[in-house]
C-alpha cells in the first residue's frame, strides 16, 4: 500500500517516472542495478536487508543513483546514520506529497535535501563522540577550498559563505564543486560528515 501510494505521487509529475519497486533491501539493490534509476527512495526499516545497509551497498557501485531515505522516525540517530551511509536526503513518511516531489527535484539537481544548519548540528553531536581522524585527502585542497569546507560544515549557505569570504556566490559554487570532486564526495551533506570526522571542524567550534 505504501509503495502504491508513492508510485501514484511520483507518476503524477510529468517529469518523473517510477521504473521499479522492491519489497526489501536485497531486492532493492537488484532492481536498482537492473533499471539504473536517477533516484532511489529507500525505506530505513525493511526485511532481509535494512535500508541503510542497502544504501551503502548500492552507493558503493560505479555511477550510483542518489538515495533519499524514508522513515517514520524523526530521530537524530536515524538522520546521522543516513548521512553517514552517503544518502542525499532524509524524508518522513508523513510528509505531504508535494514535499516528496520537491525532495526528488532537489536531490536530482545535486543538492542535499536537509537544511545545512540541521545537518551540521546532528553531525556535530554524533561525530564528536569519536576522536577525529585527519584524512590525507585534505592535502588536495587549496587553502581557500579548505576554508570553504569549514564554512560549509558550520551550516552556511553559498550566499553566506560568499559574504564571509567577500566573493561572488558563483565563485563559492565553483569552490564547493571542487571540494566535492577532490574529496570524492557526493554532496554537501557528505562534506559536512567528512569535515567533522576528519577534524576540519570540531563540535562547538565557532
Amino acid at each position: 500500500m505504501v509503495r502504491a501510494g508513492l508510485r501514484m505521487v511520483v507518476d503524477s509529475d510529468p517529469g518523473m517516472e517510477v521504473v521499479g519497486e522492491a519489497a526489501d533491501g536485497r531486492e532493492a539493490i537488484s532492481v536498482a542495478r537492473r533499471t539504473r534509476p536517477d533516484i532511489v527512495l529507500m525505506d530505513i526499516s525493511m526485511p532481509r536487508l535494512d535500508g541503510l545497509s542497502a544504501a551503502r551497498e548500492l552507493l558503493d557501485t560505479p555511477s550510483p543513483p542518489k538515495v533519499i531515505t524514508l522513515t517514520t522516525f524523526d530521530t537524530d540517530e536515524n538522520l546521522y546514520a543516513a548521512l553517514r551511509a552517503g544518502t542525499s536526503g532524509f524524508l518522513l513518511k508523513v510528509s505531504p506529497p508535494e514535499q516528496l516531489l520537491e525532495a526528488i527535484r532537489v536531490v536530482h539537481a545535486g543538492d542535499a535535501l536537509l537544511d545545512p544548519a540541521v545537518t551540521s548540528r546532528v553531525i556535530a553531536t554524533f561525530a564528536g563522540r569519536a576522536e577525529p581522524k585527519p584524512s590525507p585527502m585534505l592535502a588536495e585542497l587549496t587553502p581557500r577550498e579548505l576554508e570553504v569546507l569549514r564554512l560549509l560544515a558550520r551550516g552556511l549557505t553559498n550566499a553566506e559563505i560568499a559574504g564571509e569570504l567577500f566573493v561572488g556566490e558563483a565563485t563559492v559554487k565553483t569552490h564547493v564543486a571542487r571540494v566535492l570532486m577532490k574529496l570524492s564526495l557526493r554532496d554537501r551533506a557528505q562534506a559536512v560528515v567528512f569535515a567533522y570526522e576528519s577534524g576540519v571542524v570540531r563540535p562547538g567550534a565557532a
